[in-house]
């Protein structure tokens, strides 16, 4: 099947047609979508290619009136088609988000013929990954590239990536995103600012039953344009609806009014948000690994910018959780960065309060103060609410979901992805059973998916929408031999990042991969009863047998060459007990 195929609007005061070009010539008239449709599927040619009709001012296929079948039809312009009117099996998936996930299906659907329509909310593809564009991925590029789609780009030239570097979440789009956008098979189907407000079926609420599975869904746009489709892989993410600060899953009182000092997580910090942080004091609320890539360029940036404070306010009586990697803890180190937080706390460049519930926000002159449920106040210049995502399910209102009471997946994944149970790299495979809903065809995929689990990596929802275009192709062998490479420690490890970053300064100074590694590992344990940083490094090069000034330069190379060594640095070369999961 193809989605190649153009429609056309009919002008103002014209019936549609159905039938030959020429006898929609001749009446002077345009087809409308569902008349063309039906005629096309009765083997008639109503109003042929488009570029084959001639050009006229009013007539068959007319410039004036045609769009593209990725544009939308505005109501009451044009109606879609009403129950028995074409089978929904006839009309194109429709994908929501082109990010890594959604262009994946488009690429899958691609190779399957099923005809799609790839709707982004915003005006570039992978918007919400370049709100995170600064921030390293823990899996390397191996894992961040989906199958289907590296084939498309390979075959038309694409200088691929090393498979084995890790890449920023701004290379995700530069280097792998916009090239597969741009793609014919894709670009052709790709719709930028179409936003779904509502999903339902053609003509049926939630209610009625008889023949739900063979109506169309309709898909509504912010601007009140309709689109009618087969099936719908909600690949629309949990980015735009971020957790609140409040410690009982509700925004906190007075959160809305303090908004413009409250910033979510992942704020680049060393770069583009510079100006809001550097010499100000900022509260990071949250133990996720979120809020530990914040503390640490926060800590960055408190050792060139002086009066740089940062407080860190977790919800429990303890940070254990964060740290990871300890004894206590019977899980891999679940927070990817803990054994550097809990450096960056023992030697006080990070004030951690625990057991902080926030309870409400206020203003207080340009600054802004969390109250915690038990009356403790905290004020600062700035928060950060890193306090995780979630996923918006009103768009399915009158769609049938069966969703699991904690998590907000699927009942049967729930139990899949639990993240008391469950680091990313210990997931059962699964694919469009476990995805699938009592609403036949409508399949929540990538960060969606998972509901309000935090160990989703990219690798899994390219499996997932795998699955799921094999299964709407009807090769349900295909489908239901769900495959996922995913090494409980390597692809969710920290100590891919680590290992990736010795290995580059190893080879700049002559060295074995391990020495840059072990040099932090010792700075670090001996950091606390050091007089200071540079203190430090000299007796672990001892320990280790460098010479003090190669070990200098390496502790140094995270930040600006020559500066003296940094204890954020440092810890971006230390590899924590055990392995974690990217969020």
């Amino acid at each position: 099947m193809s989605s190649d195929a153009s429609i056309t609007a009919p002008a103002a005061g014209q019936d549609p047609c159905c039938g030959t070009a020429e006898q929609a010539a001749a009446a002077d008239a345009c087809c409308a979508p569902e008349a063309k449709a039906a005629a096309v599927t009765e083997g008639a040619g109503c109003c042929g290619p488009t570029e084959q009709a001639a050009p006229q001012e009013a007539g068959c296929c007319a410039p004036a009136t045609t769009v593209s079948g990725l544009d939308l039809l505005p109501t009451p312009a044009a109606r879609p088609s009403g129950p028995g009117e074409g089978r929904a099996g006839d009309l194109p998936v429709v994908v929501i988000g082109a990010g890594p996930v959604g262009l994946a299906a488009a690429a899958h659907l691609h190779e399957q013929g099923v005809p799609f329509v790839v709707l982004e909310a915003g005006d570039q593809v992978g918007a919400s990954v370049r709100q995170w564009g600064h921030v390293g991925l823990f899996s390397p590029w191996r894992y961040d590239i989906d199958s289907a789609a590296r084939r498309l780009l390979d075959a038309a030239g694409w200088a691929a990536p090393d498979d084995e570097d890790l890449p920023t979440g701004g290379q995700i789009v530069d280097v792998y995103l916009e090239p597969l956008a741009k793609l014919p098979a894709i670009a052709a189907h790709l719709r930028l600012g179409a936003r779904v407000t509502a999903i339902s079926r053609l003509g049926a609420d939630r209610v009625r039953t008889a023949g739900r599975a063979d109506l169309p869904f309709v898909v509504r746009l912010a601007d009140g344009t309709e689109i009618t489709g087969s099936a719908i892989i909600d690949a629309s993410g949990t980015w735009r609806t971020p957790g609140p600060l409040g410690a009982n899953g509700l925004p906190a009182h007075g959160e809305a009014e303090a908004a413009d000092l409250i910033g979510h997580a992942l704020p680049d910090v060393l770069g583009a948000d510079r100006d809001q942080y550097a010499g100000k004091h900022t509260i990071v609320v949250g133990s996720g690994h979120s809020a530990a890539n914040t503390l640490l360029d926060l800590a960055r940036l408190a050792e060139t910018e002086r009066d740089t404070r940062i407080t860190w306010a977790v919800r429990g009586g303890s940070a254990q959780r964060a740290f990871g990697g300890e004894d206590a803890d019977e899980l891999p180190a679940r927070g990817a960065l803990g054994s550097g937080l809990h450096a960056l706390v023992d030697n006080q460049k990070v004030t951690l309060v625990t057991g902080f519930g926030v309870h409400g926000v206020r203003r207080d002159g340009d600054g802004i103060t969390l109250v915690a449920t038990d009356g403790r106040t905290l004020t600062a210049d700035r928060v950060v609410a890193a306090t995780g995502f979630r996923p918006d399910h009103s768009i399915t209102g009158e769609l049938r979901l069966d969703l699991d009471p904690i998590l907000g997946c699927t009942r049967t994944l729930a139990d899949l992805i639990d993240p008391n149970e469950h680091s990313c790299g210990t997931v059962t495979p699964h694919g469009y059973r476990e995805l699938g809903q009592p609403e036949p065809n409508y399949y929540a995929v990538g960060m969606k998916s998972y509901g309000r689990a935090p160990t989703f990596l990219m690798a899994t929802g390219y499996e997932q929408v795998r699955s799921i275009a094999a299964a709407l192709a009807g090769d349900f062998d295909a489908a239901d031999d769900v495959q996922l490479d995913l090494p409980e420690t390597g692809v969710c490890s920290v100590n891919l990042v680590a290992e990736n970053a010795s290995r580059k300064i190893a080879a700049r100074f002559g060295l074995t991969p391990d020495v840059p590694i072990a040099l932090a590992t010792a700075t670090m344990q001996l950091l606390p009863t050091a007089a200071s940083t540079s203190d430090a490094v000299r007796a672990a090069a001892d320990k280790i047998g460098l010479d003090h000034e190669t070990a200098l330069q390496i502790a140094a190379l995270a930040d600006q060459p020559g500066a003296l060594p940094s204890v954020a640095g440092l810890i971006s070369l230390t590899t924590p007990a055990g392995g974690s999961c990217c969020s």
